[in-house]
């Protein structure tokens, strides 16, 4: 069976507002109108791109950081990851991001896709397998001075994000996705 997507949109957009940026983020409000004539406004987050490390090294131990994550009120277990400057390469960013999250270097990067993290946010998500790891100088960001790093199994990692424990979407899929292209041999 096959998941065909319809890019044709069902309603056509007869006004638009954009709120002045808060950092990198923009409120966007389009009103839509559908061929019968109703109306409806359709409200998003633009935001930038990211990119999703799964770094496993040769013994299958992934990486971890955990962070404090301020809308949430609670610290949050995930793959590294960070968002990507305005006209970055997906991978130049990612390289970016596992060197100042995880300090580590990769060897081999192979695509895992992309996701999108919500239905009401414009951006997407680059997904990335690294192996070949080696250890670089770690260099988090300002508000990354909370951040740990635990290695672990790649196994344990995957049962907690299938048990609910690590609940940052991204991270989910990305260790899935990376758990599958190894257990394939997709490499």
């Amino acid at each position: 069976m096959s998941l065909e997507h319809d890019l044709q949109s069902p309603v056509r957009v007869v006004g638009t507002r954009v709120s002045p940026p808060v950092g990198r983020l923009r409120l966007r409000s389009d009103t839509v109108e559908w061929a019968n004539g109703d109306r409806a406004d359709m409200n998003w987050v633009q935001a930038p791109d990211s990119a999703l490390m799964v770094a496993v090294d040769d013994l299958e131990f992934t990486h971890l950081v955990r962070q404090w994550r301020h809308p949430w009120a609670a610290t949050s277990w995930e793959v590294p990851a960070g968002t990507l400057e305005p006209g970055e390469d997906p991978l130049a960013g990612a390289r970016r991001e596992l060197l100042e999250e995880a300090g580590l270097i990769g060897e081999s990067w192979i695509k895992l896709g992309t996701t999108r993290p919500s239905a009401v946010m414009d951006c997407v998500q680059h997904q990335y397998l690294v192996r070949g790891l080696r250890p670089g100088a770690r260099a988090p960001e300002l508000y990354e001075r909370d951040m740990i790093v635990r290695r672990l199994p790649l196994a344990e990692a995957v049962a907690a994000a299938l048990r609910g424990s690590i609940t940052h979407t991204g991270s989910v899929s990305a260790l899935l996705l990376a758990a599958e292209t190894i257990r394939r041999g997709s490499l």
